[in-house]
């Protein structure tokens, strides 16, 4: 079918633009549906925060900013999704590009290809909204890094963006984006507006499953550019994996996020709907969170207020389950890593919490698997404590062998396809 979509496009563009736009459309409809059942899944995707827009930060108009992404899953075509959710007022960018990624920011001779919206180069994001592009013929391999160039036009004070993107983006004001690498340039390890990357697969197999977790998963002391996150190391590791389905690998972490209250970013529950339902073609979700709802504990005493205990977070595991399954996931529970020796965020009832959280997601019965960070990663002779290998020394987040383990964790009979060897 996406081949008929394109081959309408540039077939119309004798037409004019509306026409040819109108004959794709056309096409993408009434074409007969492609024996390999092509469909669209996530392989790259972020979760967003907000963030106040910086006199001289990349996110302003005139800037040409090219952020760079990892994906997981390869395919013959992409699309891209961006978001304006924390905007109250709109954002346009003058044009965006993608292009598969060279060295430090550079853009791959040949690769470049203008993002279209409804068949126009340029868009605006009313407040509020996220926008999916058309499709793009470009072909990207499993694991490849690629660059998505945006020129702003007009930007809110409020940033939608992802904070610890732990990789290098470039931004350069009034840098042409088809360049293949930007002059005069400055790195940021952030990324803008971007919530996530799709590909168009004829694997009929193909699928995607999400990571919702905090910093742990968002790859806290990992080094730049090195895609150390460990949803990194499980595509690693199920890339070579012939009987697993075709992957895409998700990292909807987020520093200091919290199953029950907002810290960086919206809580777990009130950005359930916006993350986790979005990306297409997802099948799998895996929930890590709760660590920070019981660490935060410390901080909240000294200040009077509330705090997260562990029924309140069984119970926000719970509602992360129903609402799942009414959309035909199937949902993975990730037990609650060690932490003692965090002295900003160990305390004994903390941990007598930490263990009755992780006690029920082993036998409640709640998730279609339970993924047992906890005892792949805690000291034998200590289990409240992270074994020292798998320790980045902060105690609390994992070390690049930890990471690994957490991979090597998730089982890949979860995956196995019935319909490879």
């Amino acid at each position: 079918m996406l081949t008929t979509f394109f081959a309408a496009a540039t077939a119309g563009m004798w037409l004019g633009r509306r026409a040819a736009f109108s004959a794709a459309i056309i096409a993408l409809f009434v074409a007969p549906c492609r024996a390999d059942g092509g469909h669209w899944i996530g392989t790259w995707a972020t979760s967003p925060v907000a963030q106040s827009a910086e006199k001289d930060g990349p996110a302003q108009a005139g800037v040409t900013l090219r952020q760079i992404v990892h994906v997981s899953l390869g395919g013959d075509a992409v699309r891209l999704r961006f978001s304006n959710a924390f905007g109250e007022t709109p954002l346009g960018f003058r044009t965006v590009h993608i292009a598969l990624a060279g060295v430090d920011g550079a853009i791959v001779p040949g690769t470049d290809q203008t993002v279209r919206f409804a068949g126009r180069g340029d868009v605006v994001l009313p407040p509020g909204a996220a926008y999916i592009s058309d499709p793009v013929k470009l072909s990207v391999h499993a694991q490849a890094d690629v660059a998505i160039t945006v020129q702003f036009d007009r930007v809110p004070a409020v940033l939608t963006m992802h904070g610890g993107a732990r990789t290098r983006s470039f931004w350069d004001v009034g840098g042409e984006v088809t360049a293949e690498k930007l002059t005069a340039a400055k790195a940021i390890e952030h990324w803008y507006f971007i919530q996530g990357l799709d590909v168009y697969t004829d694997a009929p197999d193909a699928a995607a499953v999400m990571v919702l977790g905090d910093s742990i998963t968002d790859g806290y002391g990992t080094k730049t550019d090195q895609n150390g996150r460990w949803p990194d190391e499980l595509v690693r590791l199920f890339q070579k994996r012939p009987d697993i389905v075709p992957l895409g690998v998700l990292n909807l972490g987020i520093g200091g996020n919290r199953l029950l209250r907002d810290g960086l970013g919206s809580n777990a529950l009130a950005r359930f709907d916006r993350d986790v339902l979005t990306p297409p073609g997802t099948r799998w979700l895996l929930v890590f969170e709760g660590i920070n709802d019981i660490g935060t504990r410390l901080d909240a005493r000294r200040h009077g207020s509330d705090f997260a205990k562990a029924d309140d977070i069984i119970a926000a595991l719970q509602q992360i389950v129903t609402r799942a399954r009414a959309h035909g996931l199937r949902v993975l529970g990730g037990t609650i890593t060690p932490y003692e020796g965090a002295d900003f965020y160990f305390s004994s009832d903390g941990e007598a919490d930490r263990e009755k959280v992780n006690a029920w997601i082993r036998t409640s019965g709640a998730f279609d698997a339970v993924v047992d960070f906890d005892a792949a990663l805690r000291d034998p002779d200590h289990p409240s404590r992270l074994a020292p290998a798998y320790d980045s020394g902060d105690h609390l987040h994992p070390s690049a062998a930890g990471a690994r383990r957490l991979a090597e964790t998730v089982e890949p009979k979860l995956f196995i396809s019935e319909s490879r060897p």
